[in-house]
């Protein structure tokens, strides 16, 4: 399924702001109406080969970690490895010490290492050509999924500082910001097919939003980051929002956004850590936004039951989420992890970092949310990423009651 050239032009959504029996085919137009747009924005990229591409980068990214380990641990060890015993090797400091098992894990269920047990027979150690020919194939499955070259970088960065990592004489941060540079985030966030697809399908949403009051729409954003996601709906929230709350834990995002949406005047930045708590207040806001970073939330259910108190009745919430952790996040997102508090939803006692569709679904019909737009949808090339757009919207007052 590839994306068309020259797509059909998009139309307007509706939404209707009350339930009833037109709620359910508001919804569906207004995905088939965010998906129309997230196409759009492919700007004819040929997306049939994701699916294998994804399955070549996973296998190329598990296979050179095996190599890491072969390097840096396999002398000492032997032909049959334990989690445990190989953060013994590299001296992995507490925190991450269960992240050589997960890699093992990750190994054995691709089916390149045999496990016994709590034991893993890993791949042989490559040699020379064999490793220069994963890092060719790092490279081709990343340019045919449409990343620029700054993704086959940080991959190599990542792998190659993975003794390190595990040690804690460097962090994913400074890897993802080498001297400050947001360039690589950008290509994470924004910079590639999928996220331009989801970015577009968000922004196709929000313009189909209604105030709850005539000043304007009222915004928050939770964990902005690096405000990829921000970039893309302002356009479509502009002459029409009244307040939009940029919010992130970290100052030097917040810094960032001051400078870069400076020429949007409705648009604060606040410090905010929305794992430990919420903003005060209650039914206010038209839409809240939380690109890549709900799960980090310890308990999903409990953020969006707090999320749908600061929801005006017929609010909006919206999502970006992965809902599979790929092998290729691997270097990166487990030492991010290991900093969170621990997980008390579904992911408890579990190395998950993320929620299923099903589970997120789940948790916002649980908090009192109606599920609405769902994207990508069943079978389109783009879900081989697992990245989705999740809306879901606080249903109205009921004013006919006594």
């Amino acid at each position: 399924m590839a994306a068309t050239a020259d797509p059909p032009p998009v139309p307007a959504p509706r939404v209707r702001a009350g339930g009833g029996p037109g709620a359910a085919a508001d919804a569906a137009h207004l995905a088939d109406v965010a998906h129309r747009a997230g196409t759009a924005a492919l700007a004819g990229a040929d997306t049939a080969a994701f699916p294998a591409l994804v399955d070549r980068l996973d296998r190329a990214v598990l296979r050179s970690i095996a190599a890491v380990l072969h390097d840096t641990a396999g002398r000492r060890l032997g032909a049959a490895w334990t989690g445990p015993e190989v953060a013994d090797a590299i001296g992995a400091a507490p925190r991450h010490r269960w992240i050589p098992g997960r890699w093992l894990a990750d190994l054995a269920a691709a089916g390149l290492a045999e496990r016994s047990g709590d034991r893993y027979a890993p791949p042989p150690r490559p040699r020379r050509a064999e490793l220069t020919a994963l890092r060719a194939e790092l490279d081709t499955a990343r340019a045919g999924l449409g990343y620029p070259p700054e993704l086959t970088r940080y991959l190599r960065s990542t792998l190659s500082a993975l003794p390190r990592l595990l040690r804690d004489e460097t962090s994913s941060q400074e890897l993802l910001f080498p001297d400050a540079d947001p360039r690589t985030a950008e290509v994470l966030y924004r910079d590639n097919p999928v996220n331009r697809y989801l970015n577009a399908a968000a922004a196709a949403v929000v313009r189909g939003l209604t105030p709850a009051d005539p000043a304007g729409l009222r915004v928050l954003e939770l964990g902005a980051g690096i405000g990829a996601t921000t970039a893309e709906l302002l356009p479509a929230l502009a002459g029409r929002t009244a307040d939009y709350l940029f919010t992130d834990l970290s100052p030097f995002f917040l810094d960032q956004a001051r400078e870069r949406f400076a020429d949007h005047p409705y648009l604060r930045c606040e410090r905010l850590d929305f794992a430990a708590d919420l903003p005060p207040g209650h039914g206010g806001l038209d839409l809240i936004v939380a690109a890549n970073t709900a799960h980090n939330a310890p308990h999903a259910g409990r953020l969006l039951t707090g999320l749908r108190r600061l929801l005006a009745p017929g609010g909006t919430l919206l999502l970006v989420e992965t809902c599979r952790e790929h092998p290729q996040s691997l270097t990166s997102m487990p030492f991010l992890v290991s900093a969170n508090p621990p997980r008390t939803d579904a992911r408890a006692g579990t190395d998950r970092t993320y929620l299923s569709r099903a589970e997120w679904r789940e948790a916002m019909a649980g908090a009192g949310l109606r599920p609405e737009v769902d994207l990508p949808p069943a079978g389109h090339p783009l879900t081989a990423l697992s990245q989705r757009l999740l809306t879901a919207r606080r249903p109205p007052e009921n004013r006919s009651r006594r």
